[in-house]
């Protein structure tokens, strides 16, 4: 087990909801100042988007530069635009039509009406990460990673005991077999969501903390895909207390609440 991934647990998924958008608002505004940009990656899910419409509830959202953030996704169902089950069509819903976003800098996977073939539509994917890359990197540099995590371990759309988490470049990879419906999706690879300075993965309910132990545990990624991740600066689980009751003690923080002092870099070992 890593020093680098620490859990904090909330009493229920309204408090994880609540605490995960408070943090991200401040974290957002910092970085913005800092850096004068950030890239984001969204994740789908009941909770993640329960997180996404907590950040667009709140009146600290007006802080934020929004027309600075990039918005990507982690992974996407292959269906068409403005099918009710896309994540980008759930996460705009949420978030991102309640907020001024540049819409250049919001970058959802292409559609399966788009006429597009699958593979087609991950080299067009890929292309325009690297489009907004810096100068002298392959994609752009990911400021926080959400992701949500299914209770077989699964993180975007890579799943165990498939090919995906097993690929070992940095990209964007099509999906023709996942077990969950749709079929086909497309999904970012373990090494490109790796490569973001924070990951967050927010997960609630009991029927996640068998997948969440083994992951904590050392678990091959191949079989719980989970296991395989750890964002360059930070790796942080945001859970309710009924994901918790596998998670080893070690690793979980002391406070049960995010707080505006756990931004600072003295919070956990090498800054947020």
């Amino acid at each position: 087990m890593t020093t680098d991934r620490r859990v904090l647990v909330h009493p229920d998924r309204a408090a994880l909801a609540a605490s995960v958008a408070a943090r991200f608002l401040t974290k957002v505004i910092d970085l913005i100042e800092d850096e004068g940009e950030a890239h984001i990656v969204l994740t789908g899910g009941s909770v993640g988007i329960e997180v996404l419409a907590a950040i667009a509830g709140s009146p600290a959202r007006n802080s934020i530069d929004w027309s600075q953030v990039h918005v990507w996704w982690g992974d996407e169902r292959w269906l068409p635009r403005d099918d009710a089950e896309r994540n980008e069509k759930q996460a705009r819903e949420a978030l991102l039509d309640h907020v001024p976003v540049d819409e250049a800098k919001v970058h959802p996977f292409p559609a399966s009406d788009a006429g597009l073939s699958l593979e087609e539509a991950a080299a067009a994917y890929e292309a325009e990460l690297r489009g907004a890359a810096r100068e002298g990197d392959d994609h752009p540099v990911f400021a926080i990673t959400f992701l949500g995590v299914g209770p077989d371990g699964h993180i975007a759309s890579l799943f165990p005991e498939h090919d995906g988490p097993t690929v070992a470049t940095a990209g964007v990879i099509a999906v023709r077999d996942s077990p969950k419906p749709p079929p086909e999706r497309l999904s970012l690879t373990l090494p490109l969501i790796n490569s973001s300075e924070r990951i967050w993965l927010v997960l609630a309910g009991g029927d996640k903390a068998p997948a969440l132990g083994l992951a904590l545990a050392g678990a091959s990624p191949s079989d719980v895909p989970v296991a395989g991740v750890l964002g360059r600066k930070r790796t942080v689980f945001f859970i309710d207390q009924a994901a918790s009751a596998e998670v080893p003690e070690s690793l979980i923080m002391p406070t049960s609440y995010w707080t505006g002092a756990m931004d600072q870099k003295d919070w956990m070992p090498g800054g947020s």
